[in-house]
């Protein structure tokens, strides 16, 4: 059995294994040192944001019929994508494929920002009260499937290697429960990790209730594109302790229920967090 072949006969395995590890990891550092004191029943926010991941997770394997690593051996084997057309030595595809990889995501993240009906599928991620490692998880089932189909595209487009999607895909399942706890770092040791992955501080920022620090901090994973595209923001007026996490339509505690949480896109009101609607703010 080739590498890549065990890598996605082993894959669902692997992924739901480092993922109960790096959520254990972080909910006892949550515990054992927050950054802010939540405002909401935790027992809620969790059981809730928990239950969409599941539904979110049995969705995925229902209406699509190969994982990311699966469409990534397929392309393989094809010759599909530009790294299959051209003669890059193995190791710098890999690395290629999970820097290019994580630039669409960044992408992606911002074009829901900036276009009103994709801010709405979005809104619910932002709609959390409280900033704790669930919060990561927490995305609306729509966004969930075009999300996968932006990263299929991508993917095929590249030609991205099987082992670096896994990689990838493990990095930014990892980094986003990360950089979404309630964890407490030395502001010393912030501003060296924040130069090489997104930290909890630097990412916290995008979650403010303030539209033009909202629209600010769009990677997931490595900084750098923040930096690059000018959208990168330090620290939030009011300071991490005082700043007001969430969005201004949905301010009740009865909105971090599941059934309110799927119903979030479909409120009339888009507000002012689209990037393109600031000015009528």
């Amino acid at each position: 059995m080739s590498t890549e072949s065990f890598l996605l006969s082993n894959e669902p395995a692997l992924r739901l294994g480092i993922f109960l590890a790096v959520f254990s990891a972080m909910a006892l550092w949550e515990i054992a040192m927050p950054r802010r004191v939540l405002r909401q029943a935790k027992a809620t926010r969790w059981s809730n944001n928990l239950v969409l991941v599941a539904l979110n997770t049995i969705l995925l394997r229902v209406l699509f019929p190969t994982t990311a690593v699966g469409l990534a051996l397929s392309a393989g084997e094809s010759g599909t994508g530009l790294l299959n057309h051209f003669a890059v030595p193995y190791p710098v595809a890999v690395v290629l494929s999970i820097l290019l990889l994580d630039l669409a995501i960044y992408l992606q993240h911002l074009m829901f920002h900036a276009v009103p009906v994709l801010w709405r599928l979005h809104r619910m991620h932002h709609a959390d009260l409280d900033f704790d490692v669930t919060t990561g998880a927490r995305f609306h089932p729509i966004e969930i499937l075009l999300s996968m189909l932006i990263k299929f595209a991508a993917i095929a487009l590249l030609g991205a290697p099987a082992v670096a999607v896994l990689v990838f895909e493990i990095l930014l399942n990892a980094t986003a429960m990360f950089n979404h706890a309630n964890v407490r770092i030395h502001p010393a040791w912030d501003r060296v990790l924040r130069w090489f992955v997104v930290t909890p501080d630097m990412h916290r920022v995008h979650h403010s209730v303030d539209a033009p620090e909202t629209n600010s901090n769009f990677g997931f994973n490595l900084p750098w594109w923040d930096r690059v595209f000018g959208t990168y923001r330090a620290q939030p007026a009011a300071g991490h302790e005082k700043m007001t996490i969430g969005i201004g339509q949905f301010r009740a505690a009865r909105e971090l229920w599941l059934d309110r949480m799927l119903a979030i896109p479909f409120h009339d009101d888009a507000g002012p967090y689209a990037i393109n609607r600031r000015q009528e703010v």
